[in-house]
């Protein structure tokens, strides 16, 4: 009997552990086992076998983004930018980007200012449920300007896709 007990619970260990192999970790996850979600590339995950920290790869590789890029890029429906106003001393390119008229040419980007927080950009789906983060603390205006225009959805496309389905 004990035996047979401890048969059933090696085969429900090993299905929970299968399910959390196979699932991907959130951003929260992913910071408890030492991973920034946002900023880890799939390539550096790689590199771990490198240090003999092998066991580390599979968590990696559940937290890391694809650094491939694809030549579909995925598109949004809006983003916001989270920013500390107290930190833009340490982000000028950040602070020059939202100080500019730069943000006025995409309507589907919000600015929000969090106290204490590092610059990200959240991506959202068209029901406003957030599908990505991604940390720009080392980036230039030019590169938020090029990102947002790569990734949002542009509001005149849509127009445009309308109109020519009713056209006569």
């Amino acid at each position: 009997m004990a035996a047979l007990k401890n048969a059933v619970a090696f085969v429900i260990l090993t299905v929970y552990l299968t399910d959390i192999s196979l699932a991907e970790f959130s951003t929260e996850d992913c910071a408890s086992l030492g991973f920034i979600k946002a900023n880890l590339l799939c390539s550096s995950c790689d590199q771990l076998k490198d240090f003999s920290l092998d066991q580390l790869v599979e968590h990696c590789k559940q937290c890391c983004h694809n650094d491939e890029s694809t030549p579909n890029e995925k598109k949004y429906a809006r983003a916001i930018l989270e920013v500390c106003t107290c930190k833009f001393p340490a982000y000028p390119q950040i602070q020059a980007f939202v100080k500019s008229d730069r943000p006025a040419k995409f309507p589907n980007l919000q600015i929000k200012y969090l106290r204490g927080l590092d610059p990200i950009i959240k991506l959202l789906d068209k029901d406003g449920i957030v599908r990505d983060t991604v940390a720009i603390e080392k980036w230039n205006t030019d590169s938020v300007e090029e990102f947002l225009n790569t990734h949002l959805v542009k509001e005149e496309d849509e127009d445009r896709g309308f109109l020519k389905t009713n056209l006569i």
